[in-house]
């Protein structure tokens, strides 16, 4: 038992990092056949190299393993590789990050390679051509990950998708050195697809399911183990996190936070053990639709407008804005970060993309207004909890 003067320097924490969402854990219960499958469809770029490329497609909703999924299968797989002499590289972009822009896709992906690749001038088909040269030049082969694959689809079509699965076509006789793991949130976006890139995609498809609570607690048990001091979480703690995460979808990323946050709050208190109401603080200050990693992810502009929408419903106190209004409240925080302020068309996709990852939402005005517009929401977050968070994220970025 921790003494009262000792308690002051006491942290339930063993290693926080175990806890954070890029950390990539040695195993992945419940995970263990799809990693076999990924194993499997890939076992030729172990044994024999150059001879075929692969397609395939992680498919699953938030929090059910996507991204770690294909993370753990990279690490094991250039390590496997390595031991047997084979130059395969293994690469994992965000295309949401990258703004589902083709050029950064790409540009991210050569400079693993090149870290001094020149970062304007070229366009994306010049640089997937140099990429397959520099894969020629070093006779090395390339698993390239495209996680939210959703954000390339809407942001450029099937276009680069299909010129990445096509790119060996035009090089008859040669190794074939690149092979594509996509990673996609939202079945509907297939539908964007044409014919044939769709159909290639969803030849090899592993498709992720949401967890169970009992699933849950495997899951946190194992990461108690690495990232808490022993006796701090009780057995009656893990139920509750994974019975909450549980009611939210089966959210193993929102499950991993809550423990990290009531962790948190059991070191405020000086507490010795993480408490089920320790729990219930950290489940009050998380969203589990729009996390903090979520809002992060956005681009600058994004983030402006967002702040915007959530300052002005704050100070009307009204339930949704008009698009119109929206405009004005973005202009208004541009002016107070020095940004010129972007056009109606770019705002008009930046609502479609904060709908499509449900951090607003958005309806057609009822009769009785004049006109028709577009009226602009929040559905699961208080505006002022989103103003603080994204004032915080922005004056962080200056400093």
């Amino acid at each position: 038992m921790v003494s009262l003067s000792e308690r002051r320097y006491f942290s339930v924490f063993k290693d926080e990092s175990k806890l954070d969402i890029n950390y990539v854990p040695s195993s992945l219960p419940h995970r263990e056949q799809q990693l076999n499958f990924l194993n499997h469809f890939f076992r030729f770029a172990v044994e024999s190299p150059g001879r075929m490329a692969q397609r395939v497609l992680i498919m699953g909703k938030i929090g059910t393993g996507k991204t770690v999924l294909s993370q753990r299968f990279g690490i094991n797989i250039m390590r496997e590789a390595k031991e047997k002499g084979i130059n395969l590289h293994y690469v994992h972009i965000n295309c949401r990050e990258c703004k589902g822009s083709p050029f950064q896709i790409l540009q991210r992906t050569i400079l693993e390679f090149y870290p001094h690749f020149p970062r304007r001038g070229y366009s994306a088909e010049d640089i997937l051509k140099m990429l397959m040269d520099v894969l020629d030049e070093q006779n090395a082969y390339l698993i390239l990950a495209m996680d939210e694959l959703d954000a390339l689809i809407r942001s450029a079509g099937s276009d680069p998708i299909y010129g990445l699965t096509r790119v060996q076509e035009g090089r008859l006789g040669a190794p074939q050195r690149l092979s594509l793991l996509c990673i996609l949130r939202q079945p509907e976006y297939l539908d964007m697809l044409d014919p044939s890139t769709r159909s290639t995609l969803q030849r090899n498809l592993i498709q992720l399911e949401e967890y169970s609570a009992n699933q849950l607690k495997d899951i946190l048990s194992d990461r108690i183990a690495l990232a808490f001091r022993s006796g701090t979480v009780s057995e009656q703690t893990l139920g509750f996190v994974a019975d909450s995460a549980a009611s939210e979808g089966g959210d193993a990323r929102y499950a991993i936070e809550l423990l990290w946050r009531a962790g948190k709050y059991a070191d405020a208190s000086e507490s010795p053990m993480i408490l089920p109401e320790h729990v219930r603080k950290a489940a009050v200050s998380i969203y589990p639709v729009v996390r903090k990693d979520m809002i992060s992810s956005l681009g600058l502009h994004e983030k402006l407008f967002l702040l915007g929408v959530a300052r002005h419903l704050k100070q009307t106190g009204n339930a949704y804005l008009s698009m119109g209004d929206a405009e004005e409240a973005y202009g208004v925080v541009c002016e107070e970060h020095n940004e010129k302020r972007r056009g109606h068309t770019q705002l008009w996709k930046y609502v479609k993309e904060l709908t499509a990852l449900g951090i607003i939402e958005t309806e057609i005005s009822s009769i009785g207004q004049r006109g028709k517009t577009t009226l602009i929401g929040l559905p699961k977050v208080p505006a002022i909890d989103l103003e603080r968070e994204l004032s915080d994220m922005l004056h962080a970025k200056k400093r």
